[in-house]
């Protein structure tokens, strides 16, 4: 014999379905607002966006040359079989993964030193400190490719003269002509300009940790390495979360920097110079799309492995933090 007893859910409290949280009427009305706010802008993006990346597609299952437009084959996946099977392409990928690990590494550990010296400091000083630490990443990125260009010429250069005191650097010294000296130079002007923008995320994530939680680790007897590592870095998981993956979409899509200083000569072709060569170098529209494609879905696979590796709920943290 069963007995079957009904509950009922307290007055004024909404019941949903099971599994699915009952959102109240407040937070209904600024998700509406949200949406109201940001459905123009979502809705040109989309329009912008959106029809370059079909067009690419498309042009990627035909044999299309912009010399012979007329003369249009349809391959299915064969463009995609060339460029896959193609050690350039490989190449260019590894090229492409070892830029943004190195950059998006170097900059993570840079940039939370920046931003605990900009949290830090003393009240007067901040505005200052922080705009001076945000001049490089003002800079157009054309322009600061041709200054470290310049930087390192090996005839108009001055970074040979002024370490030559430093072993292995000569005069004589051509930084672009070795696949290295290249990378590292690519690299470090990457480094010294967007560093900026990702201490200003981390300086947001920074302001977020409550100082009472930090206040009572002290008092605890935690050294500073212990503070930070369980109580800062923990509680600005979704600020390094948002930090890394702009970072390292920016850094993925890697092009003027690389264009301008060994434009790909020495094993320094990226993913997107390989594209650009393709289509516009030698007008090859199809295989240029392929690849287009193919750093596309690159990117996307990005975004799943940062946003499965932090777990970061930001919905979640939004209504906690109030």
């Amino acid at each position: 014999m069963s007995t079957h007893v009904e509950t009922r859910a307290p007055a004024g409290q909404r019941t949903g379905r099971p599994g699915r949280p009952v959102r109240s009427d407040r937070a209904r009305a600024e998700a509406r607002l949200g949406w109201l706010l940001a459905g123009p802008a979502f809705v040109v993006m989309l329009a912008v966006t959106l029809y370059p990346i079909l067009q690419a597609l498309y042009d990627s299952l035909f044999q299309y040359r912009l010399t012979a437009p007329d003369d249009q084959k349809f391959v299915g996946l064969g463009n995609y079989q060339t460029v896959l099977t193609d050690q350039v392409f490989w190449s260019a990928l590894l090229v492409t993964l070892l830029i943004t690990v190195v950059t998006v590494v170097i900059e993570l550990i840079l940039g939370f030193a920046l931003a605990l010296v900009m949290h830090r400091a003393i009240t007067s000083l901040r505005g200052v400190l922080r705009t001076a630490i945000l001049v490089p990443y003002g800079i157009i990125t054309v322009v600061s490719a041709f200054a470290w260009f310049y930087m390192f010429d090996i005839q108009s250069g001055f970074v040979n003269h002024w370490f030559d005191w430093v072993p292995g650097i000569s005069p004589d010294l051509n930084w672009f002509a070795q696949q290295g000296t290249s990378l590292f130079v690519i690299c470090a002007s990457e480094i010294w300009k967007t560093t900026p923008f990702i201490s200003l995320l981390l300086l947001a994530g920074l302001a977020q940790v409550p100082t009472e939680l930090e206040e009572a680790a002290e008092v605890d007897g935690a050294t500073w390495w212990q503070r930070f590592a369980r109580v800062i870095v923990p509680n600005m998981k979704a600020a390094i979360m948002v930090a890394v993956l702009f970072r390292a979409l920016d850094a993925f899509r890697i092009f003027d920097n690389v264009f301008i200083m060994t434009n790909g000569a020495n094993g320094t072709t990226v993913l997107s110079l390989l594209a650009y060569r393709t289509s516009i170098g030698r007008l090859e529209i199809g295989l240029g799309s392929a690849i287009s494609v193919l750093l596309f879905l690159c990117v996307i696979l990005i975004c799943f492995i940062a946003i499965k590796l932090f777990k970061v709920d930001l919905a979640s943290a939004r209504g906690e933090g109030r």
